[in-house]
């Protein structure tokens, strides 16, 4: 079956100028850096000792910065590799200030490139994040025994079904893992039948944050959107969502009329088709990025730049979390939830069921099924002024407890 995987890989690799031309006029490349997916480094490896972490995009990058702030005080490690497949996640990590912290594009994973990539990095340990099992990489890493695990892993009912149905070549690839870290109990019984044997059940590490990492650069148009009140805010919207969001707008607009609504997009090459639809809806948008003055009877607040989120949490009271009135499995709540936020979800988040259950137990979020639901939480919710301080100190305590127990498991392994 690696066998047949790697002819397929190759096949990929042939078409790989064409997918990553592609990808570059969707602006979904860096037209400096894709040649990383190759195998070609953009930066030095140092002498000493390299740890790996691999995560897909810009949640699983996210999640780990706690662990990198711990890593980077830690005087065993000499440089930390951070890979990721995305543009968004490359953007984001250049936010924040690292001393010992390089990030490369994940290479295709095809055999002649993972073992370049692996000659010239010689990672001492690897972690790959959540559900990211790439055969060659984990075949090659193996073979040349440099320890492997699988930090604040999820495998969902769907993924699971998929590497069943090829049971024998999963166990091949999930025994490999010398440790594994489940984020939920569901993960676990998954990973067994899957053949993994050191797992352990630590908790989401979403749940953390790191506090110390200063960004660099500060927001733009700050001072000017600070005046503005914030009606609720839209976070991590997909395709349709965002009409949705303005219909809520629309709805509360001659109630509230000195308030504005903020949307952050999951994906920010959108931005122009966002606004287009909610001027469509007779909305007035200001992009984020746009060096026009903001004036003062716009509607919607359109973000377009990266890494700029937790900023404008801090400013809303109540957010719709996205992918989750339309078939995506939801998206990570715990940033807003810690913001102090009331959260907005629809009913399919079933990739943070375990943490939707627990926001709604201490009463952080609520599921709205259509506009009608939304404009009643949101009328309920302006009207307190009292943030939720209890919850956001029970959230954290709960995270740092789960930060401290990994972190001590990565520490054993490097």
């Amino acid at each position: 079956m690696l066998l047949f995987y790697r002819i397929l890989i190759n096949l990929v690799l042939i078409l790989s100028p064409i997918i990553i031309l592609f990808r570059l006029i969707k602006k979904k490349e860096d037209p400096k850096r894709f040649f990383e997916k190759f195998g070609f480094p953009s930066k030095k490896r140092l002498s000493g000792k390299v740890i790996w972490f691999h995560g897909s995009s810009v949640g699983e990058i996210l999640s780990i910065m706690p662990l990198i702030e711990k890593l980077e005080k830690n005087k065993k490690v000499k440089q930390i590799l951070i890979t990721s497949s995305t543009l968004s996640s490359s953007k984001v990590l250049e936010k924040y200030k690292f001393n010992k912290t390089t990030h490369q594009f994940f290479p295709i994973d095809s055999n002649i490139i993972v073992n370049k990539f692996l000659n010239y990095w010689k990672p001492s340990v690897v972690f790959f994040i959540e559900s990211e099992i790439w055969p060659n990489v984990i075949h090659n890493l193996y073979k040349r025994k440099i320890k492997i695990a699988l930090i604040n892993a999820r495998i969902t009912n769907k993924t699971f079904k998929k590497w069943f149905k090829l049971l024998n070549f999963s166990k091949n690839i999930f025994s490999k893992f010398e440790l594994s870290l489940s984020q939920n109990k569901e993960t676990i019984v998954y990973l067994r039948k899957l053949g993994t044997q050191n797992i352990k059940n630590l908790g989401n590490l979403k749940f953390s944050v790191t506090k110390k990492i200063k960004i660099k650069n500060k927001i733009k148009n700050f001072n000017l959107l600070s005046n503005k009140r914030i009606l609720f805010g839209a976070i991590s919207t997909h395709y349709n969502e965002e009409i949705f969001c303005g219909k809520i707008h629309l709805e509360l607009k001659n109630k509230y009329k000195k308030y504005i609504s903020i949307i952050i997009p999951r994906h920010i090459n959108r931005a122009e088709s966002i606004k287009n639809d909610l001027e469509n809806l007779k909305l007035k948008v200001h992009l984020h990025s746009s060096k026009i003055k903001i004036k003062n009877d716009i509607d919607v607040y359109l973000v377009d730049t990266y890494g700029e989120t937790k900023t404008f949490l801090n400013m809303c009271k109540i957010v719709y979390l996205g992918g989750s009135i339309i078939k995506r499995g939801g998206q990570n709540p715990l940033e807003a939830a810690r913001s102090g936020c009331k959260v907005m979800h629809g009913s399919n988040v079933e990739n943070f069921k375990e943490i939707y259950v627990l926001l709604n137990k201490i009463g952080v979020s609520s599921k709205i099924k259509n506009v009608r639901d939304a404009k009643l939480i949101i009328n309920k919710n302006l009207q307190t002024k009292i943030r939720l301080k209890k919850n956001i100190n029970k959230i954290n305590l709960l995270g740092k407890k789960i930060l401290n127990n990994i972190d001590l498991e990565i520490k054993n392994l490097i």
